[in-house]
């Protein structure tokens, strides 16, 4: 009976989030839920956009990281972000599926990283298991199922190499935009060099 109402509060925490409180304009409203209420880390200067759609507490996010509108984001088995990692809008990332030869249809899980400096396009989807290695970049609409090396561009279903990134990387993709909307204010949100941020 308490591990049924315990379910039911925590069930109710996430409908809370996902049916209102992603909705409130305001950041620091949105990221104090989603650390107080379940303990996901938020980290320094990044932002969780409007829309967003969260299961499981087992979600951390680094510094200098955007995701952005309307992703999904699967914390049940594990999901660990980096520092300056832009997440475009509608993205799914998964930690946890089922096994399609299991008699049961019983559910996998594997944690999913994601290291600094990725990018991950709009609507791509990450399957669960998977790490994106630093500076690696995701097609719009890909689907990735397994890891490649790092600066690897991939794209595609299932997504496959097309090209390599430039290693050097000097910037923080804080982005901090009103509302619902691409609008920001250019003095607190945008890209910035990583010199220009060492004189904030």
């Amino acid at each position: 009976m308490i591990r049924t109402m315990y379910r039911f509060f925590g069930a109710f925490l996430y409908y809370l989030y996902n049916s209102f409180i992603t909705k409130v304009p305001i950041y620091s409203v949105r990221h104090a839920f989603l650390r107080y209420c379940f303990g996901i880390k938020v980290g320094k200067k990044s932002s969780v956009h409007m829309g967003c759609f969260i299961t499981g507490r087992r979600i951390s996010i680094g510094d200098s990281t955007t995701i952005n509108r309307r992703c999904y984001l699967d914390g049940r088995t594990g999901l660990k972000i980096g520092n300056c990692v832009s997440i475009s809008p509608e993205v799914y990332i998964l930690s946890l599926t089922h096994d399609l030869q299991d008699p049961k249809f019983d559910t996998v899980g594997k944690e999913v990283v994601i290291e600094d400096y990725v990018w991950i396009g709009a609507r791509a989807m990450i399957m669960p298991g998977v790490t994106i290695s630093r500076g690696c970049v995701v097609g719009a609409g890909s689907v990735l199922t397994k890891t490649f090396p790092p600066c690897s561009i991939v794209a595609g279903v299932p997504a496959k190499v097309i090209g390599q990134r430039n290693p050097d990387f000097r910037y923080q993709p804080i982005y901090f935009p009103y509302f619902d909307s691409d609008m920001a204010n250019p003095s607190k949100t945008g890209i910035s060099t990583l010199a220009d941020s060492s004189n904030k």
